[in-house]
């Protein structure tokens, strides 16, 4: 059984052979409304046309639709730093072409404090590199890949029946309501989105810890401060040098959860990021005019199982990490993964065993990714003025510092060597 819920049946002879018949159809629907398809993905963020598009190379057909334009999606700041998972998992999407020939290739990165900079290894410790490359211009390449059916602007959406073996997506598009029959729903609609909020509440359990600050964050057409990435622990708090190109720079400062972006014209950003710097970097920092700016507040938040019925979830809207460790993307990419592996062995043979084991699987490492994500907050950032608390974080900082076998643990987790 695919979830362990008291309304599931198996699938009919009849009803198994009509999937049989269904997956040997055309994968894209070119004409009219879709009306049916194999599986419904409700969001078009990257986990969503990634699912999509590895599915469509393996013969499976989907339909994905989408409350938002696709303009406002391209143009969502997100993440930019990819592990090589991920790299390899757009490559077997096919959707790697502009990734590999624009991104950074980033062998580590720095940890600055107390006047010292200590680097993580990351290709020497753990064997592997990350990619820089920012998620709007990922998110351009897969809607321009997209083989499968995306509804853009899409209201109402609603998953219903997944619970059955007759689960259906109702929306309305362009002022007319519809019903999409699929055999599964995937829930790549993010933290508010409707997929999670349509589980029974007395079926999932959910894991959260709200952080007592934020990231103020700018995008500047300016050329990075180094080649690599900066993390900085000062006494003033965190901040992050971060980059999308070899001509564009993102920068972050931890600030409390009460500022205004109007408060925070950008002479006062560069002063506070510089002042967090230790001199070799504040030295050499160039500014510029901001081309975005945000404060986004930082949570942890697990929901288990990641599946109830036919209804999956991916991505943010089963997992948030706060951004210290760069997981939130690579997570969506890693449940991607495993669950169209499920999907495929499923149109295939009609085996159920791997979406069984979806959750499970998924959750390993989405618990994991959550543990480094908090200690690396933890770790970075200012709580409070309590001595003790930032005696600690000195300390640890320091051991980290000297120890291989230390660093050689943190390249690990950021190179995303788990499972």
């Amino acid at each position: 059984m695919i979830e362990k819920c008291n309304s599931w049946t198996p699938l009919s002879i009849l009803a198994r052979v009509s999937l049989i018949h269904s997956c040997a159809q055309p994968c894209r629907e070119r004409v009219g409304v879709p009306r049916r398809t194999q599986v419904a993905i409700i969001g078009a963020g990257p986990s969503g046309l990634i699912l999509s598009q590895l599915l469509y190379r393996q013969g499976v057909d989907s339909v994905v639709i989408e409350h938002r334009s696709r303009s406002h999606v391209e143009a969502r700041i997100r993440a930019g730093l990819l592990e090589w998972g991920t790299v390899e998992l757009l490559n077997e999407a096919g959707v790697g072409e502009r990734m590999m020939r624009e991104g950074l290739v980033h062998d580590g990165f720095a940890l600055a404090f107390e006047g010292r900079v200590h680097r993580i290894d990351l290709k020497g410790l753990a064997g592997r590199s990350v990619l820089i490359y920012g998620q709007t211009e990922l998110q351009r390449d897969l809607a321009e890949s997209a083989n499968a059916r995306v509804i853009w602007e899409a209201d109402h959406v609603a998953p219903v029946g997944f619970d059955s073996h007759s689960p259906r997506v109702l929306y309305t598009a362009e002022g007319t309501q519809h019903e999409l029959e699929c055999d599964f729903i995937v829930g790549c609609d993010g933290y508010h989105g409707v997929c999670r909020a349509s589980i029974p509440r007395d079926r999932i359990v959910q894991h959260e810890r709200v952080y007592p600050f934020g990231w103020l964050g700018i995008m500047a057409d300016i050329p990075p401060l180094d080649h690599e990435l900066i993390y900085a622990h000062s006494e003033s708090g965190f901040a992050l040098c971060s980059m999308r190109s070899a001509s564009r720079s993102r920068y972050y400062i931890q600030c409390s959860l009460d500022e205004r972006l109007e408060d925070w014209p950008d002479d006062r950003f560069w002063e506070e990021l510089q002042a967090r710097l230790p001199p070799e970097y504040a030295d050499r920092l160039r500014t510029g005019p901001s081309i975005e700016k945000s404060i986004a507040p930082l949570r942890s938040f697990v929901v288990e199982p990641m599946q109830y019925g036919r209804l999956f979830l991916a991505g943010d809207a089963a997992h948030i990490v706060p951004p210290t460790g760069a997981k939130g993307l690579n997570l969506a990419a890693a449940d991607v993964r495993v669950l169209h592996q499920g999907l495929v062995e499923f149109f295939r043979s009609q085996r159920e065993t791997l979406l069984n084991e979806y959750s499970s699987r998924a959750l390993r490492r989405v618990w994991k990714a959550t543990r480094f994500s908090w200690w690396f907050t933890n770790l970075m950032h200012k709580f409070s003025m309590e001595t003790f608390a930032g005696k600690l974080q000195q300390a640890e900082l320091d051991y980290l510092s000297q120890s291989e076998a230390a660093s050689h643990s943190v390249a690990e987790s950021y190179a995303g060597l788990y499972t």
